[in-house]
């Protein structure tokens, strides 16, 4: 929506409220809500501003201590906001409001680096210097609870119901009870400029998945944010609650975010070369040079992988493990990574295969990568620039993917794991040479930073699990 239109839609009555958000450091879109005639006046051209320790949070909303960006020694003053007016959206399932995601800066000017935004946006400053583009798309799993939030937050999230007596996956009836819910979500995403392809049940009890279009990955990761903050208040209005966390149940599959990704230069795909012979799938063989089908029904495509395609993929393949967080930023994250869970736990990448972290599908222009690491609670804005940095690495670094993997990633001992836990994770990324030479020391002190205060927080607490195990018996 321009700005020529909400205007309209203003005066028309139609819309009264603005969102003026921008995505933290959790994914979360925090800000303020305007009225419509004081954001055209002011706000659109001159901005608006927030206090710096949004950055600095945990979830609970305390500030934490250790930031050079905001902290009481410099009095927590404010950032500038910038609406992005690009990201102008009605939010139809709020009556009478739209939404503008900003940009941050310094009183000054300068960009606020560590922003997620700002991350990202240094990731594609670096694409468009050698003239590339990136097509990219998420898909998200989450998990549907025949409970309101505010029942669930009262039980202390335990004793809760699944909108679904049995797995779901691919299933058409069970899924059907909450087809009112989706089909308002779907209809209102789109409504909303965040174009979904499909929703579908996932494999978990009362878990779905929900597949977006394509787009650049500025773009993709607004819409994603867009996409879980609507979906919950959807939810909500439904008498509903829906989690991301990326493990809600240790005996339950865990929510992924997986990630599609390819280069372009133009209408071109750079990971598909026409003229190569390389490319092996569950439905082509190899057999003299020329691809032959196994179903003859099915349209020839001639080529393969590029050798952009595998210096970027090994980038991703020797990085990645440096660049954990941005893809599992919490505690919870890397519970998600178990044997037989449909979430990666190796080092691997291999054509149409679930048990590796990339898996590559497609032919032509179709042709592209899937990130298999990231959960559901990922930040996309930090996702998206740690795959693109990673890759641009490999790129730079003329490196190779390496052969592709056949069997059963999980059970091969001899495969790179990926890291354990948020406090490995956290090690890795503080000593990235690469991550700090794609970012900055800043932006990396800042997210390792912030991934300690987590660990601490959650060392500091005492769980269910020790009351249950300890209470009696110790």
């Amino acid at each position: 929506m321009t700005l020529k239109q909400l205007t309209t839609q203003i005066r028309s009555g139609a819309i009264d409220t603005i969102l003026v958000v921008f995505p933290d450091v959790f994914g979360r879109l925090v800000g303020k809500r305007m009225t419509a005639p004081h954001f055209v006046k002011h706000v659109a051209t001159a901005g608006t501003h927030g206090c710096n320790y949004l950055l600095t949070l945990n979830m609970e909303m305390e500030p934490l201590n250790g930031f050079k960006l905001a902290n009481w020694e410099q009095g927590f003053g404010d950032f500038e906001l910038r609406p992005d007016l690009g990201t102008l959206r009605v939010l139809p399932w709020q009556p009478g409001a739209a939404m503008v995601l900003c940009d941050l800066h310094h009183h000054g000017g300068k960009r606020v680096e560590e922003a997620p935004r700002a991350a990202l946006r240094r990731q594609l400053e670096r694409l468009a210097s050698q003239g590339l583009t990136c097509a990219i798309a998420s898909e998200l799993e989450f998990f549907l609870f025949n409970n309101t939030y505010a029942s669930a937050f009262a039980s202390k999230y335990t004793g809760l119901t699944p909108s679904s007596d049995y797995r779901i996956d691919y299933h058409t009836m069970q899924p059907a009870r909450d087809e009112a819910i989706f089909r308002s979500l779907r209809n209102s995403m789109e409504a909303a400029d965040v174009p979904v392809e499909s929703s579908k049940g996932e494999w978990g009890k009362g878990q779905h998945e929900v597949n977006f279009v394509y787009s650049g990955p500025m773009a993709m990761a607004d819409r994603h944010l867009v996409f879980k903050q609507g979906t919950k208040e959807i939810a909500a209005q439904h008498g509903k609650a829906v989690t991301f966390m990326s493990k809600i149940d240790a005996a339950e599959v865990g929510s992924s975010c997986h990630i599609h990704l390819s280069l372009w230069r133009g209408r071109r795909n750079l990971f598909w070369d026409p003229r190569s012979k390389s490319h092996v799938s569950r439905f082509t063989h190899h057999a003299g040079g020329a691809v032959k089908r196994e179903d003859e029904k099915r349209e020839t495509v001639s080529g393969g992988s590029s050798k952009l395609f595998r210096q970027f993929l090994g980038g991703l393949m020797k990085y990645s493990p440096e660049l954990s967080y941005f893809y599992a930023p919490t505690i919870n994250a890397y519970k998600r990574y178990q044997p037989a869970s449909w979430a990666p736990t190796k080092m691997a990448w291999a054509y149409d295969n679930r048990t590796v972290g990339f898996r590559v599908v497609g032919e032509g222009n179709s042709f592209r990568l899937e990130n298999r690491m990231p959960g559901a609670d990922a930040n996309p804005y930090l996702a998206f620039a740690g795959m693109i940095a990673a890759g641009l690495a490999g790129v730079k670094e003329n490196l190779d993917c390496g052969e592709l993997y056949e069997g059963n990633a999980y059970v091969d001992d001899k495969l790179p794991a990926l890291p354990k836990s948020l406090r490995d994770a956290a090690a890795l990324l503080e000593g990235s040479r690469f991550a700090r030479q794609a970012f900055g020391d800043a932006v990396i002190d800042f997210y390792v930073h912030t991934a300690r205060c987590e660990v601490q927080a959650f060392n500091d607490a005492v769980t269910d699990w020790e009351r249950v195990r300890y209470f009696e018996r110790i």
